[in-house]
């Protein structure tokens, strides 16, 4: 019930910036800026976990960019999953995986939350970024379609604080693919989607968990992953300067 009042509020009530604080608006022209693509490219955590999809990121992930993530997943700040999704929309098209008249469907794959995760935040940030990221492909022409089909098959720690090698131990052979999830894959090509990408360790377990379940190429395999930021270094790992 709360987290009902709280998108109701966010959706009816003057509010001010999650980014930046500019007041009397959800999302200012500043950081709706910062999130609308014109950066997005490859990106690289170093070292690179093995089995690491190529990656792209809409955003820097600080400033603005920052705030309005972190209002999105821990302060249940739900209208924003829009200007976000948008932004991963736009990685996700920057990836070249599709556009209009493209190859095929799209499935974007999110990345799971634990479920006492979900019951304290109240919902699943990836996958609602996803949603509405189907939805901004489908307006630019790009058939897609959201693909829930990961799970976590055993507990894992909080991530938080844990470096990339403990972060790497922490998840791996962690998820799975649910019962009947390939089903949901079949025939598409796959894009691995999340808010946030910091080692990679995630979306790399992701992708070995899919991998195990699809064929290794063609349509049902991984073609690569998209989120809405990525921490600055990482884009200058590839050699490129990061839009800020």
């Amino acid at each position: 019930m709360r987290r009902w009042w709280q998108e109701l509020a966010g959706l009816v009530l003057p509010v001010d910036c999650a980014g930046c604080g500019a007041v009397r608006v959800l999302v200012c022209a500043g950081c709706r800026e910062a999130l609308g693509g014109a950066g997005a490219g490859p990106v690289r955590p170093s070292p690179r976990p093995v089995g690491l999809p190529v990656v792209w990121a809409a955003a820097v992930y600080e400033g603005g960019v920052r705030g309005l993530l972190l209002a999105h997943k821990e302060r249940g700040a739900l209208p924003l999953a829009g200007v976000l999704g948008a932004a991963l929309a736009a990685a996700v098209l920057a990836g070249g995986t599709g556009g209009p008249g493209g190859t095929g469907e799209v499935a974007l794959v999110p990345v799971p939350s634990a479920r006492r995760q979900v019951r304290a935040r109240g919902h699943d940030p990836a996958r609602r970024i996803a949603l509405a990221a189907a939805g901004r492909l489908r307006r630019a022409g790009v058939p897609a379609r959201v693909a829930p089909v990961l799970g976590l098959r055993r507990a894992v720690a909080d991530q938080a604080g844990l470096g990339a090698r403990q972060r790497r131990e922490n998840l791996a052979g962690a998820l799975a693919v649910r019962r009947g999830g390939r089903r949901l894959m079949d025939g598409a090509r796959i894009v691995l989607v999340d808010d946030l990408i910091t080692t990679g360790a995630t979306l790399a377990e992701a992708a070995r968990a899919v991998r195990a379940e699809g064929p290794a190429e063609g349509p049902g395999a991984v073609l690569r992953a998209a989120v809405v930021a990525a921490p600055a270094d990482s884009f200058r790992s590839l050699g490129r300067a990061p839009h800020v």
